[in-house]
């Protein structure tokens, strides 16, 4: 391929070029320039008719369109890639760590989307303050979200997107996305291929990925359609947004339209010309094809004539710009001489300043050279004066010198006296008692006369090993009667056995002073506590103590040295001043002679001093480090051992306390054994009681439907209902007395009793804790209907024992009926461990219907006492909510000490006693954890009960008690409260409340996310401590 015609301007003129040069490829235009050269390249010869090769379609599904002529989709071959993209986002995204800081624009996070709360791919386009705009890169759709909304993704997720944006090829829309028009595009193409399966062929691709495409529909052209409805127009060659690089032949950038108009190549400025690469040369457009057997040759002709005129053209154009450089260079030379001119003068300003500059520098020199003489001279004035002044004080001390000379006796006898009456004092406030006496007396008490292991003990501990495992096997025994009857024959040998062994292990620490040796070493230990404080467990080694005793000797003898050396001096003082007493008596006659007064005394002042000084140096010098060590180690090492024998004597103590009530036992059931026989007598007469009252019931309804009542005998009649209902009562009362005891039996040393009498169901009443009634029954009470609370479940009031008391009745099966008795003991196990202020309410009984399927519990009936009835009459003050919920506090630790949670705390379930006192209510003991969180009543006002974690599909735990105490606390004391959530949507948002500074502590550890205190640490709160009150 040749071009027809190539013309070149240099130097001001055109030139006609070769046509036998090689032209680059069909309808690309070249634009090059090297210094005043311009080429212009243009290739228009129409290309032969000939056949293409097979267009090459994509099968596409839509997921986002943009306007109308762009969308977003995906490739039908990666639908399996975006299911398993899906389930990885949502299984890791709800763990991931939240996005900290400021996110990465390059980076890819997950983010939940608002409409439908599933997580999907994303990349930050910008923040602003807390909110994200995002865009979803495997859809193409953006949105705002919160920081909550994003997390971290892992590398793993950190690939290419699945979705793509694509463009109509060849089209243009205007750039007004709020006008009617742009806004009714968009709608048309969302309504026709939105979620929907294209075909597509590529036919370039743009710098900034869009990828330019023709789709079809079936055989509908979706570029044609959405040209018809004028939303777009066709784009001319030159004005594309976008620079791109072709996927088909270029001389498609044209369509077939503007080539039937005759618009191509009319472009007057040569940087129009998008720069595309071409891809596949030999694709030719539609037009071309059709067109290229009959009119080929003849528009080529008249289009190079048009060619020619517009060069001239563009010729007489270059020219005049050319003048037009010429005019402008002559005015640059101008400038350029005016600008050497402006520079001379100013190299002469520039010496001038120089030189000023100079002569500044000058004085500045001077002036400093000044200042430096004149310092030089204040340092000499300073120095005579300093000169003079230790003239002055050599003369004072020369004068103070002789005064001390007249007084040097005097003030060495007067020093040495100070220090004598020290060391006097010294040794007064510690003549014999040392620190290390002490600690060596505790030593000689704790290694002599300790108490040992009796040796009675191994011989008890072999005999309760031997009963232990009889009683196992009585417990796990699944024999006949005979065979059980003869391991209890065996039982009760051993056990004869073991008793014999009781006593004489009493015996033997009854002489033993157990009571004694305890108070000794709890005396000798807290004496060393408070001398030493505490003391280290490690393994001191066994050599503590007499590496302690002969520190302890050294040091003994150091301090009797230094005390001898002292004494000694001061006595040889006391001779010489003796002497001088005798000397200077004019009285009497003495054999002293002058040489025995003056010989000396200096050396033994001086001596005496220093001995002196040594003994107080020595009484007052600290231990060294190795002294201490050894202390220390003493110390720790006869604590330790004090702990050992204290745990020993504990240990023989208990034991010898458990075996004096065995042998009570073993006396009390020498000659017999237990039974239920009592029990037994004890049903027969509930089962008569309940006849006469069932009968008497039925005689009372007889009367009652009589056509003429007799009132006496009616009232007679209930008054002998009333009798029999308590009679009744009272012998249910007296067999849970003796399942009680039959309990502590089988507990005890007849585990057997359970398979001796089945028939009683003893490991029943054992395992619900004594709370289960079986001979309890719905039609022994006269109960009346409470309807107001009926609303969930039959609930009726009654007496009980001289007790008004509510029956709750459960709708139960055999699964809901095993749950209930698990969780109803676990909750009666918690309230008696602790009857005194245990904080919930107490169980009664526990029963189950025997004509209906229905379980009831029987619990104390508080009159109007639940916290919603009270807050709506009337509402507690400051003072008693803080006492009412400390009770609340209370009794939420003490379940959660059992491991329970409650997962049902609200207004209804939390009771008010006389304004003072505050319980946790039971909970529904047929529904699990789970199910009693989500419960309706869960909300108080506008203020939802539920934790957060809950509401995310967390399981309950006991922290969600806690945030439920938080939000009947914040209840409490705003009652009218609106609840707004924080920015995180979870936990609500107290910031506008006036709240007191110990709540607003309290709730700021309740009302979050993570983290919430537990019931004890609520409880040392300062709110309940004092502050809130």
């Amino acid at each position: 391929m040749t071009l027809d015609c190539m013309r070149v301007q240099q130097g001001g003129a055109w030139t006609q070029l070769s046509t036998s040069q090689q032209a680059p490829p069909q309808g690309v235009t070249y634009l090059s320039r090297t210094g005043e050269v311009f080429v212009v390249l243009e290739a228009l010869k129409l290309m032969d008719k000939s056949k293409s090769e097979p267009e090459k379609m994509e099968l596409l599904g839509v997921t986002h369109v943009m306007d109308a002529i762009t969308f977003w989709a995906q490739n039908v071959s990666e639908d399996q890639a975006a299911e398993k993209m899906i389930n990885a986002l949502s299984e890791k995204c709800p763990v991931a760590q939240k996005l900290m800081g400021n996110p990465s624009l390059q980076k890819i996070y997950g983010a939940l989307f608002s409409e439908d709360g599933c997580w999907y791919r994303c990349k930050v386009l910008q923040q602003t303050e807390d909110k994200f705009q995002v865009a979803y890169i495997d859809y193409g759709n953006m949105e705002a979200v919160s920081r909550s909304a994003l997390v971290e993704l892992p590398e793993d997720l950190q690939i290419v997107s699945l979705a793509k944006k694509y463009k109509f090829w060849g089209f243009h829309v205007s750039s007004d996305q709020d006008s009617p028009h742009f806004l009714q595009g968009k709608t048309f193409l969302h309504n026709l291929i939105y979620g929907k399966k294209l075909r597509i062929q590529k036919k370039s691709v743009c710098f900034d990925g869009t990828i330019l495409v023709q789709a079809f529909q079936g055989n509908l052209d979706i570029g044609e359609e959405v040209l018809k409805m004028k939303f777009a127009r066709l784009s001319l060659s030159g004005t594309s947004p976008h620079p791109s690089r072709l996927l088909q032949d270029p001389s498609a950038l044209w369509p077939h339209r503007m080539v039937e108009r005759g618009e191509i190549g009319t472009t007057g400025c040569p940087g129009s010309m998008p720069k595309l690469l071409p891809a596949f040369p030999d694709q030719k457009p539609q037009a071309l094809k059709e067109k290229g057997t009959t009119t080929a040759l003849q528009p080529a002709n008249l289009l190079r004539k048009k060619m020619d005129q517009e060069l001239v053209e563009e010729n007489e154009r270059l020219i005049s710009e050319r003048s037009s450089q010429q005019q402008s260079a002559l005015l640059l030379e101008r400038e350029l001489r005016d600008a050497r001119g402006d520079l001379q003068v100013q190299r002469v300003k520039m010496g001038a300043v120089k030189e000023v500059k100079e002569t500044e520098k000058l004085k500045e020199e001077k002036n400093t050279l000044q200042q430096n003489i004149d310092n030089l001279q204040n340092q000499l004035r300073e120095a005579k004066l300093a000169l003079q002044s230790a003239q002055q004080e050599v003369l004072m001390n020369a004068g103070e010198a002789e005064r001390r000379l007249e007084t040097a006796v005097g003030d060495k006898l007067g020093k040495l006296a100070e220090k004598v009456d020290s060391v006097r004092k010294v040794r007064e406030c510690s003549p014999s008692s040392t620190v290390g006496d002490r600690l060596q007396q505790v030593i000689t008490i704790v290694t002599n006369n300790g108490i040992s292991i009796p040796v009675a003990m191994e011989k008890l501990e072999v005999a309760w090993k031997e009963y232990s495992h009889v009683q196992e096997m009585l417990k796990a025994c699944q024999m006949q009667r005979e065979e059980l009857v003869n391991l209890i024959d065996r039982r009760n040998m051993v056990r004869r056995a073991f008793a014999v062994a009781v006593d004489d292990y009493i015996q033997e620490v009854d002489g033993l002073p157990i009571s004694e040796r305890m108070d000794m070493l709890e005396h000798v230990g807290a004496s060393l506590t408070a001398i030493f404080g505490s003391f280290s467990t490690e393994d001191v080694g066994e050599q503590a103590f007499d590496q302690f005793s002969e520190w302890k000797s050294q040091k003994q003898q150091e301090s009797q040295s230094v005390r001898e050396k002292t004494d000694e001096a001061l006595e040889t003082l006391c001779s010489v001043f003796g002497n001088l007493g005798e000397f200077f008596c004019l009285s009497s006659k003495t054999s002293v002679r002058l040489s025995d007064v003056t010989a000396g005394v200096d050396a033994l002042l001086k001596r005496a001093e220093l001995d002196v000084c040594k003994e107080l140096e020595v009484s007052h010098t600290e231990q060294k480090d190795q002294d201490v060590q050894i202390v220390c180690s003493a110390f720790s090492k006869v604590m330790q051992q004090i702990q050992r024998e204290q745990s020993l004597v504990f240990s023989i103590r208990e034991k010898y306390l458990l075996n004096l009530q065995f042998k009570e036992e073993v006396h009390q059931w020498q000659h017999n054994t237990p039974n239920a026989d009592k029990v037994f007598l004890i049903k027969k007469r509930i089962k008569s009681l309940r006849s006469q009252l069932r009968w008497r019931l039925v005689e009372e309804g007889s009367l009652e439907e009589a056509d003429e009542q007799d009132l006496t005998l009616m009232a007679k009649k209930k008054e002998e209902i009333a009798e029999t209902r308590n009679a009744l009562f009272h012998e249910i009362s007296l067999e849970k007395e003796e399942y009680g005891k039959l309990s502590i039996l089988v507990k005890g040393g007849f585990p057997e009793l359970p398979m001796l009498y089945p028939e009683a169901d003893i490991p029943s009443y054992m395992s619900s804790e004594g709370l289960l009634m079986k001979s309890l029954d719905r039609d022994m009470f006269d109960a009346e209907p409470m309807w107001e609370l009926s609303g969930r479940r039959p609930l009726v009031c009654t007496e009980f024992q001289g007790q008004r008391v509510i029956l709750k009745g459960y709708s139960i099966d055999e699964v809901a009926e095993a749950r209930m008795l698990e969780q109803a003991s676990a909750y009666h196990r918690a309230r008696t461990f602790s009857e005194e202020q245990s904080g919930l309410l107490p169980l009664v009984a526990l029963f189950l219907g025997k004509s209906d399927p229905l379980a009831y519990v029987m619990v104390p009936y508080f009159a109007g006492g639940s916290l919603k009835v009270v807050q709506k009459s009337s509402p507690l003050t400051t003072s008693e909510i803080v006492a009412v919920m400390r009770g609340v506090a209370r009794g939420l630790q003490m379940l959660h000490g059992f491991d329970i949670t409650h997962g049902s705390l609200h207004p209804s379930n939390a009771f008010v006693l006389n304004r003072e006192h505050g319980v946790v209510g039971d909970f529904d003991f047929t529904k699990t954890t789970e199910q009693r969180a989500v419960d309706s009543e869960m909300v108080v006002g506008s203020l939802s009960l539920v934790a957060p974690e809950v509401r995310r599909g967390q399981s309950p735990s006991q922290s969600c008690d806690m945030y439920a105490f938080g939000c009947l606390m914040l209840w409490l004391h705003f009652s009218e409260f609106t609840c707004t959530l924080k920015p995180d949507g979870l936990t609500p948002d107290t910031s506008e409340l006036k709240l007191d500074p110990e709540l607003s502590g309290l709730l700021s550890k309740l009302l979050v996310c993570s983290g919430r205190i537990t019931a004890t640490e609520v409880l040392s709160d300062d709110y309940f401590l004092g502050g809130g009150v």
